[in-house]
């Protein structure tokens, strides 16, 4: 799959707060980490982490800004709209680096 594509299928999964459907574009050993949490490591604890934070929120939505390929690596930067449980929202930007 094109990288574009991908990472907007990505960003679908996440957008609708399907964590499963997220962790099928990880490795079984996948590294992440979400803002400044921990390291963590496996589609167990990353499932857990996500289903925390998705619980935290009421929606969010990603908008891609840029897209970059070194090497094995996809970098993508963008902003993200998080709704909030109360139904405010905040804007904030975004960077991921992902090992293909």
């Amino acid at each position: 799959m094109e990288q574009q594509s991908w990472l907007n299928e990505l960003f679908k999964k996440i957008d609708a707060k399907d964590t499963a459907g997220f962790l099928s574009f990880l490795t079984t050993d996948a590294r992440f980490r979400l803002a400044n949490s921990p390291l963590l490591q496996g589609r167990q604890a990353i499932g857990e982490a996500v289903d925390a934070f998705f619980a935290s929120i009421r929606g969010s939505q990603h908008r891609l800004l840029d897209i970059w390929s070194i090497d094995d690596a996809v970098i993508c930067q963008g902003e993200v709209s998080y709704t909030r449980k109360d139904k405010s929202t905040v804007t904030l930007p975004f960077a991921n680096i992902f090992r293909m």
